[in-house]
């Protein structure tokens, strides 16, 4: 994960302001709706996988977020690859620990 929050730090795409609550109430996969890709992994993905974590509960049977930032990232003139890189890595490790 801290792999991850580095990546959005060098990306330039972390962000000192919380979304607001409402669009913390989305209920579109990845707050599409509500927020911007590097929002939520920064502001609902993160904090959940933590919590998992710290709460001892067992991880999802899979996860698969890096071609999320794949599409997020083909839109845009900005590289994404070191967040892609972060999350695939992340993707890997918590599908391994099923």
């Amino acid at each position: 994960m801290k792999r991850v929050e580095e990546a959005l730090s060098e990306l330039a795409l972390r962000s000192s302001t919380s979304p607001s609550p409402e669009a913390f109430a989305s209920v579109q996969p990845f707050c599409v709706d509500t927020m911007t890709f590097p929002e939520w992994v920064q502001f609902v993905f993160l904090p959940k996988l933590e919590g998992m974590l710290e709460g001892g509960e067992a991880m999802p049977p899979w996860c698969d977020v890096a071609p999320m930032a794949e599409e997020y990232f083909r839109k845009l003139e900005q590289d994404g690859s070191l967040l892609i890189e972060a999350l695939r890595r992340l993707d890997e490790l918590v599908t391994a620990a099923r």
